[in-house]
């Protein structure tokens, strides 16, 4: 499996007037209406929020209290947990999919959560922060100090994410597990798929997002 074999996007996710993220509304278009859907770390529930204007329906699982309190202002169904500790409660297969949005970095076993979400979801979509990012890079090369972006603005020492990794980095664990690759993309600084096929350095360097939909190898045909 390597990055360079991933899907290009066929439209309409990539971009779109409105308040919506660019990777919310990928995710958004992967799921077909109808599916039943867990959100892990879903945050204030504005990826939740659009995914049941799409008539999808959607549960979501959220670790701070102040996240959970919003989302429940939103009139979402979300309770307080911990990916790390309480996704093993939850039964097999118990949802069409399960979403691991720009929360990987921040647990503490990324690879049993991620075994976890193809436990409890006939597919997973993981999207994450690319350390190996270009702006990472030199930042850590001229600078020779831990990199900031937009999209990860907190220092060193005051950050909740504890196990940065790149696309590279990401891909080797799912082909570890023996995780079935059935789409990604990498995303530039704007939230849009990079639409060049190029070698999957390429997708490590210039994305500075991945975004995977997976599914446990050999499930489907």
């Amino acid at each position: 499996m390597s990055v360079q074999e991933a899907l290009p996007l066929n439209g309409a996710a990539a971009s779109s007037p409105g308040r919506h993220r660019g990777d919310h509304l990928l995710v958004a278009g992967l799921i077909e209406p109808g599916s039943k859907v867990l959100d892990v770390g879903c945050g204030d529930g504005d990826l939740l929020q659009l995914l049941e204007s799409r008539g999808i329906d959607g549960r979501g699982i959220e670790l701070s209290r102040e996240g959970v309190n919003r989302c429940v202002a939103k009139g979402l169904a979300v309770v307080q947990g911990d990916a790390d500790t309480d996704l093993v409660n939850y039964p097999d297969d118990a949802f069409d999919y399960v979403i691991l949005s720009q929360t990987l970095q921040a647990t503490r076993q990324p690879k049993a959560v991620l075994e976890n979400l193809l436990r409890i979801g006939r597919r997973a979509i993981v999207t994450f922060p690319n350390f190996g990012f270009w702006k990472m890079r030199l930042q850590l090369l001229i600078g020779g100090h831990m990199p900031r972006t937009e999209n990860l603005p907190a220092t060193w020492y005051d950050t909740p994410n504890i196990h940065f990794c790149t696309i590279k980095d990401f891909v080797q664990l799912c082909d570890e597990i023996g995780v079935k690759m059935e789409r990604s993309w990498a995303l530039d600084i704007y939230g849009r798929p990079l639409r060049l096929k190029l070698p999957w350095w390429f997708w490590n360097m210039f994305g500075e997002q991945g975004v995977f939909l997976l599914s446990r190898a050999g499930k489907y045909r």
